[in-house]
């Protein structure tokens, strides 16, 4: 599969490749997302916006330049912005790929890192020399508007021109949480939500704080997803609950979705409103308690995305899925075409599609 490597949220020729209960594929654009749903469907999306979460400056003891990815923090709420998790690169930027970027200097706790107008210091290393949790100094609101005025959007090689916060921001964006843009959500328009509408699709939101896809170390990348804050609204959840008892089926907008989701349902009570911490990873042996089908960006093998992916369908499906998106050369990563994936259980694909056409044909 070859990247997108042009920051276009929705470009014309974006394709979805729909993969049904029973295995089939169908190919179709991706504004036809609508037509591949039923009525009484629910579409969840995260609303969180994208946080300019690269912060270039150096290492106070050594001198060194260093780049740090805000990666991770514990909590949504508004003053929670001292403690971060963050990977830490050398001299360089993000058109060198994170592969082949240079360490950091050796860090211990207690070092001062200069980032534009805000003071940090290492509080410890955790277990890798690019991992560390680090403590801004200042008010919230200084370190607020330090990140706002000096960070920039976190950036892969593979596109090439340097990404605005605009390009990484969805149309819902809301709570400033995603420390990478909750991609999936990228295909949303205003358009494509009175399309649901008229097909009798409900839509919902929640805020989950997406984190980084990649680290460029295999150690590193094996810990991902990292520790991940999301909030489950009350409406959100009665939506759900109405969706399920009359048998409709709850599609994920994206991986952080389904984690969020499925972390809620998993706590004793079952699936409840508020804030916590997603901790678990999803994987094949996942049993999903909420999320009947996925709408996600297309993920290489290894990756945590591709994992989570496992608890939808079994290994050698996804090996089939992954066969035919590389021989229709579907994109991938941020900016790529998408794919809709269907757990395995029971159900009439065919039938339903037709069904839903008929109802909310595209005008």
């Amino acid at each position: 599969m070859q990247p997108a490597h042009t920051p276009s949220q929705r470009p014309p020729d974006a394709r979805l490749l729909v993969v049904d209960a029973q295995g089939l594929m169908h190919h179709a654009a991706r504004t036809d997302l609508p037509l591949w749903l039923k009525p009484g469907d629910l579409l969840v999306a995260n609303d969180a916006a994208t946080l300019p979460a690269s912060l270039s400056g150096h290492h106070v003891p050594s001198g060194a330049a260093v780049e740090v990815r805000l990666a991770g923090h514990g909590s949504l709420a508004p003053d929670a912005v001292s403690e971060f998790k963050a990977i830490v690169f050398g001299a360089g930027d993000y058109r060198t790929r994170t592969e082949e970027r240079p360490l950091p200097p050796l860090m211990q706790p207690g070092d001062e890192l200069v980032l534009g107008p805000l003071r940090a210091v290492v509080l410890r290393v955790q277990g890798h020399p690019r991992l560390i949790a680090l403590s801004f100094r200042g008010t919230p609101d200084a370190i607020r508007a330090g990140i706002a005025r000096h960070g920039r959007p976190i950036q892969y090689a593979h596109v090439a021109q340097p990404l605005e916060l605009w390009d990484v921001w969805t149309r819902i964006a809301a709570v400033p949480a995603a420390f990478e843009p909750p991609s999936a959500g990228f295909l949303l328009d205003w358009n494509l939500l009175a399309q649901l509408h008229r097909c009798g699709v409900g839509f919902a939101t929640l805020t989950h704080a997406a984190g980084i896809s990649s680290t460029g170390d295999p150690q590193l990348d094996a810990r991902l997803p990292f520790d991940e804050p999301y909030l489950l609204p009350a409406a959100t959840v009665e939506t759900i609950e109405r969706t399920r008892a009359n048998h409709g089926r709850v599609v994920a907008l994206g991986t952080t979705v389904v984690r969020a989701l499925e972390h809620a349902a998993a706590r004793r009570g079952g699936l409840a409103a508020g804030a916590d911490l997603a901790t678990q990873r999803i994987g094949p042996h996942t049993r999903l308690r909420v999320v009947d089908a996925i709408v996600t960006g297309n993920h290489e093998p290894g990756s945590s995305h591709y994992e989570l992916l496992r608890a939808f369908a079994a290994g050698e499906r996804l090996e089939r899925i992954t066969a035919e998106l590389e021989q229709r050369a579907y994109r991938t990563h941020e900016f790529g075409d998408s794919l809709l994936l269907m757990r395995e259980f029971p159900t009439n694909a065919r039938t339903v599609r037709t069904a839903a056409s008929r109802a909310c044909a595209p005008v």
